[in-house]
């Protein structure tokens, strides 16, 4: 049985809070989105900037993931 409580509070979870919002936002990025990252700059043929924060490095993913068609923000982007 699911928690019904649950399911309508799931959009409200910290995985959806805005980067800007993170108090460890201003950090350096983390080892998955260094990884991550790279990758997807090298998709996209972008350059990879290493000195980013987590909050920065949060966004830059997202935008690279439109742009590649990757990820759950890619499957989001209406059909060109």
């Amino acid at each position: 049985m699911t928690d019904k409580t649950a399911q309508q509070h799931a959009s409200e979870s910290n995985m959806e809070k805005d980067p800007a919002d993170w108090t460890t936002g201003d950090e350096p990025m983390t080892g998955a989105q260094h990884s991550y990252l790279k990758t997807l700059s090298e998709e996209a043929h972008e350059p990879f900037d290493d000195s980013l924060s987590k909050a920065d490095a949060s966004r830059r993913i997202d935008e690279l993931q439109a742009r590649t068609g990757r990820g759950a923000h890619a499957a989001r982007q209406p059909a060109g």
